[in-house]
Formats: C-alpha cells, sequence, structure tokens
C-alpha cells in the first residue's frame, strides 16, 4: 500500500511539476536533434550527386576552358663540362656535354575577341551550363633576345622554332587554325601522361604547331599571328594575359555572367538588357611576369581573366542553412507548447510532443525534395505552409480551444518568416538573427514572469 502511495505521488510530480515537463521538453528537443542530423546528411549527399552529374555532364561535352598562349618555343644549345676519370689509365680529362633547352616568348601584343553562346544542359533535376564560343585571337612577337643566359647566336636552333597553346580542353576544339603573316599551321596535340582526377585542379595539354618556316623567324619586322579558335566548354572560360599588351573582348547573350579572376573589366556599361559585352586591357606592369623565360613554361593560372556562366540556383546550401536553424525551431516551439501547458494547466502528453517535433523536421525533407523541382521561394512556402497547418489543427486537438492554437499558427508563420529572411541575407545575417533572438527572450520572459517557479 505504501508503494503504491509512492508511485502515485511520482506519477503525480511528473505530471504537474514544471521542473519535470522541463526535463522531459530538453530531452525531448535533444532526441530530435538526431533526425535533424540525419536530414543534414542526406542534403550532403544529394548536394555531392548535384556535383557528380554536373561533372559528368561537364566532361562528355567539354570541361571549363582556361587559353594559355600562344608562345613562341624556341630551343638552344647549353654545354656543361664533366670530369671523367678513366677506369684503366686512371687519367682525368674534361668531357663537353651538350644539352637542348627552350625558351618561351610571350607575344608583344596579344588581343582577344571572344562571342560565347551558351545554353543549359540538363540530367534528370540537375541543370549545368555549357557554351560553344568563337575565339579569335590576333597578335604579333618581336624578335626574342637571349641576352638573358647569353647564348650565342649559332646555338639557337632557329630551325626547330614552334608556336605553342596551352589549354585545358581540347576534348571541346573544333578549330584551331593558325596564321603567321601569309602561311597557315596546324596544330598538334601532345600527349598528357598526367591523368587528373580531381575536378578542382586543371591540367594543360599543349598544342603545338609544326616547326617554323626559317624566313619567318628574321623578325625584320613584327611576327604577325592570327589565331582562329572553335571551342565548346562549360561553365566558365578564363585567358593569361600573356601580351606585354593585351587587350580582351568577350561578348555574351548570358545575363547572369560573373567577372572573376586577377583583372575584371574596365568598361562599366558590360552588362546589358540583350547579355553582356565586357572588355579588358592589361599592361605587362599590372602583372608579376615578363616576356621570356628560359627554365620551362611558369604555371600562370592565378593570373587569368574571365567569365563564369554561373547559374544562380543553390538551393541545397539554402536548404543546408535552414536545417542549421531546426534546433532553434524546435527549441522555440516546444517553449510555446510549454509556456502555454504551464499556464492554462492543460495537460500535453510527451508522446504529443514528440509528434509535434517530427511535424518540424519534415519541414526540412519537404524543402529539400520540392526545391529539387522548383525554386526555394516556392518550396518553403509549399513545406512551412504545410506543417503549421498540420501542428496547428493537431494542436487544436490537444489544447482543446481556438486562441491557443491561433497564437501557435501565428508564432510558427512569424518563426518561419525570420528564418527565411536570415537565410535570404548574407552581410547582415548575424545581425538580423542577434535582434531577432534578443526579442524572441524579451517577450518569453515578459510572457513567463507570472508564472510561479517555485511550485515543482
Amino acid at each position: 500500500m505504501e508503494h503504491t502511495n509512492k508511485q502515485n505521488k511520482t506519477k503525480n510530480w511528473i505530471k504537474t511539476s514544471i521542473t519535470a515537463r522541463m526535463l522531459m521538453v530538453g530531452f525531448l528537443v535533444i532526441i530530435l536533434l538526431i533526425p535533424l542530423f540525419y536530414i543534414e546528411n542526406l542534403i550532403g549527399e544529394r548536394s555531392h550527386r548535384q556535383t557528380q552529374v554536373i561533372n559528368e555532364i561537364n566532361q562528355q561535352w567539354g570541361n571549363e576552358v582556361l587559353l594559355y598562349g600562344p608562345i613562341l618555343s624556341i630551343p638552344y644549345r647549353t654545354y656543361k663540362e664533366k670530369t671523367v676519370t678513366d677506369k684503366k689509365t686512371k687519367k682525368v680529362y674534361t668531357e663537353t656535354i651538350e644539352n637542348i633547352n627552350y625558351a618561351y616568348f610571350f607575344p608583344e601584343k596579344l588581343n582577344i575577341n571572344s562571342n560565347i553562346n551558351p545554353e543549359e544542359k540538363k540530367r534528370g533535376i540537375y541543370t549545368t551550363a555549357v557554351y560553344k564560343s568563337d575565339i579569335d585571337i590576333h597578335g604579333s612577337f618581336i624578335k626574342p633576345t637571349f641576352d638573358d643566359i647569353e647564348v650565342a647566336d649559332e646555338d639557337i636552333i632557329w630551325n626547330k622554332a614552334k608556336i605553342i597553346i596551352k589549354s585545358s580542353n581540347v576534348k571541346g576544339v573544333n578549330k584551331a587554325n593558325l596564321k603567321l603573316d601569309n602561311t597557315d599551321y596546324e596544330f598538334i596535340t601532345k600527349y598528357n601522361s598526367q591523368k587528373n582526377y580531381d575536378f578542382n585542379i586543371l591540367s594543360f595539354h599543349i598544342l603545338e604547331t609544326k616547326n617554323l618556316k626559317k624566313d619567318q623567324l628574321s623578325f625584320k619586322k613584327p611576327l604577325q599571328f592570327n589565331l582562329g579558335f572553335s571551342i565548346k566548354g562549360s561553365e566558365q572560360i578564363r585567358f593569361i594575359p600573356t601580351g606585354k599588351q593585351t587587350e580582351a573582348q568577350i561578348v555574351s547573350n548570358w545575363k547572369t555572367a560573373n567577372f572573376f579572376g586577377e583583372f575584371l573589366p574596365f568598361n562599366e556599361d558590360k552588362i546589358n538588357e540583350n547579355g553582356f559585352d565586357a572588355q579588358w586591357k592589361i599592361l605587362d606592369i599590372n602583372r608579376p611576369f615578363g616576356q621570356q623565360h628560359f627554365n620551362g613554361i611558369p604555371d600562370l593560372t592565378e593570373f587569368a581573366f574571365g567569365v563564369n556562366f554561373m547559374i544562380p540556383i543553390d538551393e541545397y546550401q539554402k536548404s543546408e542553412r535552414s536545417v542549421k536553424y531546426g534546433f532553434l525551431v524546435i527549441g522555440l516551439t516546444f517553449l510555446i507548447f510549454f509556456l502555454i501547458q504551464t499556464m492554462s494547466k492543460i495537460n500535453i502528453h510527451p508522446f504529443q510532443y514528440l509528434m509535434i517535433g517530427l511535424a518540424l523536421t519534415m519541414f526540412y525533407t519537404l524543402l529539400v525534395s520540392v526545391s529539387e523541382h522548383s525554386n526555394f521561394l516556392k518550396a518553403y512556402l509549399i513545406a512551412g505552409i504545410s506543417v503549421i497547418s498540420l501542428i496547428t489543427m493537431y494542436s487544436k486537438s490537444i489544447l482543446k480551444t481556438l486562441k491557443f492554437p491561433i497564437f501557435i499558427g501565428f508564432s510558427l508563420t512569424a518563426l518561419y518568416t525570420f528564418i527565411y529572411v536570415i537565410i535570404q541575407l548574407e552581410n547582415y545575417a548575424l545581425l538580423v538573427g542577434s535582434i531577432g533572438l534578443f526579442l524572441i527572450l524579451g517577450t518569453v520572459m515578459f510572457v513567463s514572469r507570472k508564472i510561479d517557479w517555485n511550485n515543482g
């Protein structure tokens, strides 16, 4: 009998004690972090799958284009003396070893004119931007000088000189014709034995001409070149400003272009209602590298400039940011129900709290799944209206009155609206979030000021 009374007192304490209810609500909030964790992983998996599909599309169509050149390549001889000891006679003598090295010279003038026609490519629910481009590159080379390394004229192998171009994408090349003065040259691809399995790191392929004609290397006047290049690529196109004076113009009908790189266009009217017309002018004094190189072709990727044909949609990133506020949404919603329960003396069972919490987590799965087939705003509205309606109707059956469910629906609407505003903001997200949380805390303190916390 005494044992039964103790059990009844314990049950009554759990039902009526504010402390017990607070512990129960806090425990349920922690438990609901588990499905939030799995939802966040799901978003990460879907985002990774999107990246994989886009990379597959880009690889089949033609990857990003980064053009480096044209570059004049001239081999030359160097000599190194080596001391050799004859094993039999033990005599010591000097042997001269001949090495073939290459000097690389950038153009005096480089003019790039590119007309790009992007389009969207889809596979299932995923979309990326691909393009076809016609590029006209013209300019001139002046007579190379080997004064910096003191090479004798007879050691310069002029008859082996070539024009080379480095490109990150040769799969998409449809045309690559070079005209030096009045002579046409075709490009040959050199085999690149280095396989690149990281899509974030570009690997260059080399296109080179046959040996240039001897009469073109007299350089009595600047050697004029005209390169016609037609290539398919994806996402973005970049150029390296190798000319002592580099001028570039990129024209396209794409309206959401993003200009990036070491140098930006100088014309303020580059974006218009029909697309964009961007222009660059870069002098050798603007970049930290010279016009001649004797120790191989340097990696100048960091000095490239160009255009990204971005599709300004990243629903997974916004969804992931929404999930990060999941703990706040569940905690504040449970706090509202807890305050209503405490002030109205209406009993809410832990199972009912759990159902409300699971409904709140369903918001994020709805958001992710709907946003894959629509834009983020529509998905957010559909998920928000569905979850708020569900919880409001469920709370009507729990609280048995109309005023509390209406208040809950209004509170959830304000909370989800507040979070949506924070997600859209970038520079002011922390400021707006901090002010919002301060106001929420003040409201809770005001509402709970008359609760007798010592009772239980």
